[in-house]
């Protein structure tokens, strides 16, 4: 199981709206029951990576990210969310 954490600001909004479209988007290539995405704030990323397989931030970090980091502002944007799916997905399967 392949875990993702998920941030932006405040860990609630946004990050909920992301959750379910990246949720989604990850079933519909067959990744269903593969990964565990938990939501949390930009500011616990240098501390919580350590313990995930990738971290998608809505926002900008302001420190370390010990795993791959991809910017899901496209999910925000509702369009060019194919090649960030596509870098998710590739990350999920190493």
């Amino acid at each position: 199981m392949k875990r993702i954490l998920l941030v932006c600001g405040s860990g609630i909004c946004t990050s909920t709206a992301v959750n379910q479209k990246v949720t989604k988007a990850l079933e519909e290539r067959g990744l269903k029951g593969q990964f565990q995405i938990t939501q949390g704030k930009a500011s616990e990323v240098a501390e919580k990576s350590k313990q995930y397989d990738l971290v998608i931030s809505t926002t900008v970090l302001g420190g370390e990210c010990h795993c791959p980091l991809i910017i899901g502002t496209p999910f925000l944007l509702g369009r060019g969310t194919e090649p960030i799916v596509d870098q998710i997905v590739e990350v999920l399967q190493k």
